[in-house]
């Protein structure tokens, strides 16, 4: 697998957001995840989206990380918020999305953001699973899903 920096508008990463999108949106019977955004917010330094190739260059998975400060959404200064992290179902268990947060994590801190966060949902347990095995605890809500019951946040000290 190759793992490489591209903008989140790159058409893989279009690509791999429609079907993560079908997928929240199977899970959730809903219209999925609504946060907007941009290419800008994952331009480094304040960002990086990342994309995973398999040997044959298809795009098998994603992520990202966007700088946050203080905000009424209840994040803190100096947060980096995850986005789009998702591994092809058939990929899924060997590895690869850890390979990913890996990344991020350490280009977030070498970016000079002292925290990780997340928010993700009770459908998503192979989620959950991977954040706390990877040192993330629960954390208070935050962002545009702050208020819903299926919402669940996470963050890790970088």
């Amino acid at each position: 697998m190759q793992i490489v920096h591209v903008r989140y508008d790159h058409p893989d990463a279009r690509k791999l957001n429609d079907i993560v999108q079908q997928e929240y949106a199977e899970r959730y019977d809903d219209e999925g995840d609504i946060t907007p955004l941009t290419p800008e917010m994952f331009e480094p330094p304040h960002g990086l989206y990342l994309i995973a190739y398999d040997e044959n260059g298809h795009p098998v998975a994603t992520g990202g990380w966007r700088s946050q400060e203080e905000n009424e959404e209840g994040y803190s200064a100096g947060d980096a918020e995850l986005k789009r992290m998702f591994v092809m179902p058939e990929l899924r268990g060997r590895g690869l999305a850890r390979r990913i947060l890996a990344r991020l994590e350490e280009d977030a801190r070498a970016a000079g953001r002292t925290r990780m966060v997340l928010e993700t949902g009770v459908q998503q347990p192979e989620a959950i699973s991977l954040y706390t095995s990877s040192g993330y605890q629960p954390t208070a809500k935050f962002g545009l899903f702050r208020f819903e019951e299926n919402s669940r946040c996470y963050a890790k000290p970088l």
